[in-house]
């Protein structure tokens, strides 16, 4: 469950969790990389991170992957989160040449009450900050405190965590880095139902308060694991694109969007738009966004690619996939990519709700999007059967005649669920 991808050329690497515990986090944190564009994948299992990896490593659990390169340093990383009596943010390392097949022993980056990890790197050659990587995750034992930690020799050393100026709270950051050098980092709030954004803009030295993008309102549904958390990606020109379920263009906020604001600076932020992926009122639930944005284009031209999770009020999930070629002004009719939907028990379940992963992810290669994401079929008694999909050779990415912008705010509603800890 819980996938991350990343692309650089023609390789694509993708993270996520293997063997679910109930509790919190996962056996180990499975591999998949492709060398040709996503025509083939070579697989496996990070060494040394649990007592069930090979070689066995210390940890009970693991949980939340997130996978960058550095470009600098030709090394590929996977930032994950080991679980023991505390949390240690680790990062595993491939340094076989750029091909991504073989990793090494986990690293520590920080150790303490820790959650939520994401990585980024800088790879622009022109960036002041070229080969910076940056890691993000938050600290519950101090009200889900944000903290950032640089590396500038390709995750082999860490900076000691930094907090914003404001000393912002919340969770599920996911840091950008624009060709000019600057971090943006768009994350859900856990003081307010806000998405929000800290910058940095001296290669991770300190880190900016927050600013409000929108206020968020949220449908939840009833056994499912899902919380409003921004999926964010950027653009060939440092456009950042930040896409989140929310109800407030549905009648009494009975159902979720996907819903997306925009930035070229990270201060200053777009108006929310709904998505169009099925007509208002339909009663469809759309959640666990995984946006792509092709660096090849930008602005007005911006190649989009969106995959998620739906249902209908009997929640039975299916996977869907939308597109645009024009930054999001209109999109492609909803594509479905399961062929069969999936009843909630087939789900690993944990401690809250069963469990397809907190996020999915997509990524271009060679300007196709690959979407990963979890798919199950019926239990063998007790053994469920969850395993990570994607897309054979991609999906093309198309116009759409579907307009967005045009739909009014129809609840002010705010989430009444709680904050939680997510590994």
């Amino acid at each position: 469950v819980e996938p991350d991808t990343f692309s650089f050329g023609s390789t694509l690497v993708t993270a996520f969790q293997t063997g679910r515990i109930f509790n919190g986090g996962s056996s180990d944190i499975g591999w998949a990389t492709s060398n040709n564009n996503g025509t083939t994948w070579t697989k496996g299992f990070l060494p040394g991170t649990t007592t069930f990896a090979t070689p066995p490593g210390s940890f009970s659990a693991i949980s939340d992957p997130s996978v960058a390169f550095d470009a600098a340093h030709n090394t590929w990383l996977i930032l994950s989160l080991g679980i023991t009596s505390n949390q240690t943010v680790v990062v595993s390392r491939s340094t076989d040449s750029g091909q991504g097949h073989t990793w090494s022993n986990p690293i520590t980056v920080a150790s303490g009450s820790l959650d939520k990890t994401w990585i980024v790197c800088d790879n622009t050659s022109t960036s002041p900050f070229f080969g910076h990587c940056y890691a993000e995750w938050d600290n519950p034992s101090s009200s889900d405190l944000l903290q950032m930690s640089t590396s500038t020799n390709g995750g082999l050393t860490w900076s000691a965590p930094k907090a914003t100026a404001l000393g912002n709270h919340g969770l599920g950051g996911q840091p950008l880095v624009q060709p000019g050098g600057t971090v943006i980092v768009p994350y859900q709030s856990t003081a307010s139902n806000t998405i929000r954004a800290f910058t940095s803009t001296n290669g991770g030295a300190s880190w900016n308060g927050a600013v409000v993008i929108s206020s968020f309102n949220d449908h939840g549904i009833s056994g499912l694991r899902t919380e409003p958390l921004p999926s964010a990606e950027i653009d060939g020109s440092g456009k950042v694109y930040v896409v989140w379920q929310d109800c407030r263009f549905e009648p009494g906020c009975a159902s979720n969007d996907l819903v997306m604001s925009t930035s070229t600076n990270g201060t200053g932020w777009s108006g929310v738009t709904r998505i169009p992926i099925d007509p208002v009122g339909s009663g469809i639930n759309h959640v666990i966004p995984g946006l792509a944005v092709d660096k090849a284009f930008s602005g007005s031209s911006a190649h989009l690619g969106l995959a998620f999770y739906f249902c209908s009020s009997t929640c039975q999930l299916q996977v869907g996939f939308v597109s645009s070629t024009n930054g999001g002004a209109t999109w492609t009719p909803k594509n479905t990519l399961t062929s069969t939907p999936m009843p909630l028990a087939w789900l690993a379940n944990t401690s809250l709700g069963r469990m397809v992963g907190d996020y999915i992810s997509t990524s271009f290669s060679n300007g196709h999007a690959f979407p990963v994401f979890a798919v199950a079929t019926a239990p063998s008694g007790s053994t469920f059967n969850e395993a990570m999909f994607t897309v054979v050779s991609g999906l093309t990415i198309a116009q759409g005649t579907l307009k967005a912008g045009a739909d009014r705010v129809l609840s002010t509603a705010t989430s009444t669920r709680g904050i939680y800890i997510v590994r």
